[in-house]
C-alpha cells in the first residue's frame, strides 16, 4: 500500500485544481481585490464561486 503524502494538516482539504485564462479586465479586478482584502488569488476565486450559489436554480 502506498503511503499518503504528509502535508500541513487541515480541516478543509482542497483536492481539486482549477486553471483559468483571464482577460485583462478580469485580471485587474482580481489583483485589486486581492490587494484590498489581503488574500491570495485562490481565496478570492473561492469567495467568488461561493457568491454564485445564490444564482443557482433549485
Amino acid at each position: 500500500m502506498a503511503d499518503k503524502k504528509m502535508g500541513r494538516p487541515t480541516d478543509n482539504p482542497k483536492p481539486y485544481r482549477v486553471y483559468a485564462r483571464l482577460d485583462v479586465e478580469s485580471k485587474e479586478i482580481l489583483d485589486a481585490y486581492t490587494k484590498q482584502e489581503n488574500v491570495t488569488a485562490m481565496e478570492a476565486v473561492r469567495r467568488a464561486i461561493k457568491k454564485l450559489r445564490g444564482d443557482l436554480k433549485k
